[in-house]
C-alpha cells in the first residue's frame, strides 16, 4: 500500500490525505513520513519556499465560476496550458506546441465544452492573454477577464500551484526515465483525487460530486459482487 500511495511521489501531505481516504494501520503517518524522507526522487523534487504570499482571492461559492490560467514550460519543446477552478481546485492541463492567442483559445474551447463557460477568468499579462483576439473571445462569451498584477505572478497563485505540480511531474519523469505524458497523467489523477489542503475535499468531489476511481479502490469489497 505504501508503494501504491507513493507511486507518483505526491509529497508527504498529499500522500497522508490520500491514505486517510482509503486505508489505516498503526503508525501509518510515521511510515509515510519515513517513505517520503528516504525517497531520493522526492528529495530531488522538493519545492523551494514561496518567495511571496499568495494573493488572497475570495472563495467562489460555486464550481467553475472563476478559473485561473497560466503556462508552464517549455519542457522538451512543449508548453502546457494550466487551468484551475478556484472553487474545487480541479486542474486541467493541455500540452501545447505554440502559445499564441489562437491556440490558447482553441484549447480553452475544448475545456469549456466539458465544464461550461466560467464567469471570471484570471491570467497573467502574457502577450496571448492581452491580445485583442483573446479579449474579444472573453467578451463574446460573457467572461470577465482579470489579469494579475504585473511582475507579481503570486497574485495568480492558484494556477501557479498546479504549475509547480506539473514541473515536479516533468522532473520526476526525467529522474526516473519514464514517459513524461504517463507521469503527468498519473500525477494529475492523484492531485484531483486527494483532499486539498485549502478545502479539505478532493477537487473531483467538489467539481463532479464523486471521487475518481483509481487502483486504490480495489482495496474495498465489491458491492456488486456481494449482491450477485
Amino acid at each position: 500500500m505504501l508503494t501504491e500511495l507513493h507511486e507518483t511521489h505526491p509529497g508527504m501531505t498529499r500522500m497522508k490525505g490520500l491514505a486517510r481516504s482509503y486505508v489505516w494501520w498503526p503508525k501509518i503517518d510515521s511510515d509515510i513520513e519515513q517513505t517520503v524522507s528516504t525517497c531520493p526522487v522526492c528529495q530531488k523534487m522538493r519545492s523551494e519556499p514561496a518567495k511571496a504570499p499568495v494573493h488572497p482571492w475570495t472563495f467562489p461559492s460555486q464550481p467553475w465560476s472563476r478559473i485561473h490560467i497560466d503556462f508552464a514550460g517549455p519542457s522538451a519543446g512543449k508548453m502546457y496550458l494550466v487551468v484551475v477552478d478556484a472553487h474545487s481546485k480541479f486542474p486541467e492541463v493541455v500540452k501545447m506546441t505554440t502559445t499564441t492567442a489562437t491556440t490558447t483559445i482553441n484549447a480553452l474551447r475544448d475545456i469549456f465544452s466539458r465544464h461550461g463557460l466560467p464567469e471570471i477568468l484570471v491570467s497573467d499579462n502574457g502577450p496571448q492573454f492581452i491580445a485583442g483576439e483573446f479579449q474579444q473571445f472573453c467578451h463574446n462569451n460573457g467572461i470577465i477577464h482579470r489579469t494579475s498584477a504585473a511582475y507579481k505572478p503570486s497574485t495568480n497563485g492558484q494556477a501557479g500551484r498546479v504549475v509547480q505540480i506539473l514541473k515536479s511531474a516533468i522532473e520526476q519523469a526525467r529522474i526516473t526515465k519514464q514517459d513524461v505524458n504517463v507521469v503527468i497523467a498519473k500525477s494529475l489523477l492523484v492531485y484531483r483525487n486527494a483532499p486539498h489542503s485549502t478545502t479539505g475535499a478532493a477537487p473531483s468531489v467538489l467539481l463532479m460530486g464523486r471521487r475518481l476511481r483509481t487502483r486504490l479502490d480495489l482495496v474495498f469489497p465489491s458491492v456488486q459482487e456481494h449482491v450477485i
